[in-house]
């Protein structure tokens, strides 16, 4: 006999926010066009109902396969959102996710119940549907935090990349309207210990640049051993 529940049950939902480096080192998130009702034809972040044999993981990963292509990347919970009217069709909770991912490794591509699907830039988004305006802006808020005391955001570059590749990333995570201390961010990030030069610059018309990569053996290992003095040493830069 079936168990009845004497509580109503609110359905459960995953939501993805996927951050990339674009041209110009703008960073950009990853949105759908919805082709089903409630919001047809609004974009939106790709997510969808949570199926009953499944973790929040599996979920939040298949659902952003399906509706955009992008797969086998890592993503990270970022926070649960509740509110009672924030879905039409009725009391729906969303566990969202968030992530980073070179755009060059991951082409997309619309499926499932996705119109269309593509990157926007964060200062020009379309106004979306349900909460995802607000989900979208507590990612922003919490990659700008992290990347200021732990070195997140390379995946967002390539294997290979100089300092001022890495500048360029960190200024365009931060949404600083002025250039950072050149001198200075290249003293704090060295100074963690986490990356390793591997080479110089090819190719190029002007004095070849120096490469770096980064050494995530090294920072787990330094993360292991003393992780409070390495986010002392993080780069938590004056905005």
């Amino acid at each position: 006999m079936a168990y009845t529940y004497d509580y109503p049950r609110p359905a459960l939902t995953v939501d993805c926010v996927i951050f990339g480096l674009g041209e110009g080192s703008r960073l950009k998130v990853l949105l759908i066009q919805r082709g089903h009702e409630p919001f047809r034809g609004c974009w939106a972040l790709p997510g969808g109902f949570v199926q009953m044999e499944e973790t929040l993981e599996e979920a939040a990963l298949r659902e952003l396969e399906e509706e955009t292509g992008v797969a086998n990347v890592f993503i990270e919970q970022l926070y649960t959102f509740g509110d009672p009217e924030r879905d039409p069709r009725g009391r729906v909770v969303s566990v969202a996710y968030f992530a980073l991912v070179n755009l060059a490794e991951h082409p997309v591509q619309a499926s499932s119940d996705a119109k269309n699907v593509q990157w926007f830039e964060i200062e020009q988004l379309p106004s979306l549907a349900f909460d995802h305006n607000y989900i979208l802006q507590i990612a922003i808020n919490r990659l700008r935090s992290k990347v200021r005391y732990q070195p997140i955001g390379f995946e967002l570059l390539p294997e290979q990349f100089t300092l001022t590749q890495l500048q360029n990333l960190y200024e365009a995570i931060l949404g600083v309207k002025e250039p950072l201390n050149k001198r200075n961010f290249r003293t704090r990030i060295l100074k963690m210990g986490v990356l390793k030069e591997v080479g110089k610059q090819e190719g190029v018309a002007h004095r070849p640049a120096k490469l770096y990569s980064f050494d995530k053996e090294r920072y787990e290992q330094l993360a292991r051993e003393r992780y409070e003095d390495l986010i002392k040493r993080g780069v938590d830069f004056e905005i």
